[in-house]
């Protein structure tokens, strides 16, 4: 109820996991038929050039990539019982693109680049991991990739991968944290007996029990910028240890929080570690965004 919430794009999901190529050489179904499939007006091809959905930088994503990429997002959505529109599609697909377009383009001006040989490896691995190059070439079939497109999706993923891996890794492992305690309750008069009944004496503990039997209200170690509600977090690390709260009014109830101790650089969780790291990448990418030559074609 508290972590942090991932509304953004998590590019640890590469092309093919995203996709469905797995391990095991099984091939996944066709791509369902969608009617109506997004339809881009093409910006004006020059003589030599591929109608582009969308450039960042100048580097763009050719229409038939797009809308092909569409229907595999739909198709895989579908794959988890999950039902999504034509146009809601289209905008992730737009900023999976965009965000992946963003690194790839960062990660060759650090200086990685994924050379054709690199790049064959890569395919010749996954070929052996499918059951060899006629499975490879089916999957792909049945995803709608060309050669070109796969290769080219494959060596932008990989780019991508390698600036985000880079981002990543200036998170810190440690951090200040505030171990939690919380009070919740979903009555405020009742939220306000609670306080009453603190403030004259009670054990903070024993009426955390009785509000929630199961965890007595321990959120745990949490370093800022992982908790859901940015109040909470505030209130929180102004405390004292042993210090409550007044009752705090959120969406989800009425709160007294509590903090048990302090330390000033604590390990982080994995989980708390994985979210800072999701800000920091989504933080990046926001941040390109603001500097980028993006071009989206008129709908």
């Amino acid at each position: 109820m508290f972590q942090q919430s991932r509304s953004f794009i998590w590019i640890f999901w590469t092309l093919i996991l995203a996709l469905g190529l797995s391990a095991c050489g099984s091939v996944s179904t066709p791509p369902i038929d969608l009617t109506p499939e997004p339809t881009f007006t093409p910006v004006p091809p020059t003589a030599t050039s591929e109608p582009m959905a969308l450039t960042v930088n100048g580097e763009g994503i050719t229409v038939v990539d797009f809308d092909a990429e569409v229907r595999r997002y739909i198709a895989a959505q579908t794959d988890l019982s999950k039902e999504v529109s034509t146009s809601d599609a289209a905008s992730e697909v737009i900023q999976n693109f965009i965000a992946e377009l963003l690194l790839a383009q960062a990660a060759r001006a650090e200086g990685f680049t994924l050379d054709d040989a690199a790049l064959q490896a890569r395919i010749d691995s996954l070929a052996a991991d499918v059951g060899g190059a006629d499975a490879l070439s089916a999957w792909m079939s049945n995803w709608e990739y060309s050669e070109q497109a796969f290769r080219s999706a494959l060596r932008r993923a990989a780019e991508a991968a390698w600036m985000r891996d880079k981002i990543i890794s200036n998170v810190p492992r440690t951090a200040e944290q505030v171990h939690v305690q919380q009070i919740l309750l979903y009555n405020q008069d009742t939220a306000q007996s609670f306080l009453t009944q603190l403030n004259g004496g009670a054990d903070f503990d024993e009426l955390a029990l009785r509000a929630d039997p199961l965890t007595r209200g321990d959120i745990g170690w949490v370093p800022r910028g992982y908790l859901l509600n940015e109040q909470i977090e505030m209130i929180a690390f102004g405390l004292e240890i042993d210090q409550y709260s007044d009752v705090i009014a959120t969406n989800v109830g009425f709160h007294i929080v509590k903090v048990l101790a302090r330390d000033p650089s604590r390990l982080l969780s994995p989980d708390a570690l994985l979210s800072l790291q999701e800000q920091a990448l989504n933080t990046w990418v926001e941040e390109q965004k603001g500097l980028a030559d993006v071009v989206l074609a008129p709908q």
